[in-house]
């Protein structure tokens, strides 16, 4: 008990309702086979032709947020653990647990190291107004 006189447990906050574990929300998990393609900045987008995530039973209310948020616009991982208030690791289990059910798909946005160099984007520019 928390010791506040009224035999609450410590489970239980009394503005945001009981306390769930993110362990809970990923069955104990902390990794998915997706895991290494999910940093910060990776893009989740809804597969085209999905259907209603809610009458999938495998499927926790989170999950199908994340569904739902991603069907609007794609999202990156982490609009995706702010707009949820959910840590980044338990974000990046249940995308995992998705792209495994082919609900969404993960794309990378493009390298650093592969965009044009900046000079070269200059020679195009300087060669655009040149015509």
């Amino acid at each position: 008990m928390s010791g506040d006189g009224q035999g609450r447990s410590h489970w239980f906050d009394d503005e945001a309702g009981p306390v769930v574990r993110p362990y809970a929300m990923t069955r104990g998990r902390t990794t998915s086979a997706a895991q290494h393609r999910l940093d910060l900045i990776a893009v989740v987008v809804t597969e085209p032709g999905t259907g209603d995530p809610e009458t999938d039973p495998t499927l926790s209310p989170e999950h199908v947020d994340i569904v739902g948020l991603c069907r609007d616009e794609p999202q990156s991982v982490a609009e995706l653990a702010a707009e949820l208030d959910l840590p980044i690791g338990v974000v990046r289990v249940l995308i995992g647990d998705l792209v495994h059910a082919e609900l969404v798909h993960v794309s990378r946005p493009v390298p650093p190291a592969e965009l044009p160099d900046e000079s070269i984007l200059r020679d195009v520019i300087n060669g655009l107004r040149a015509l």
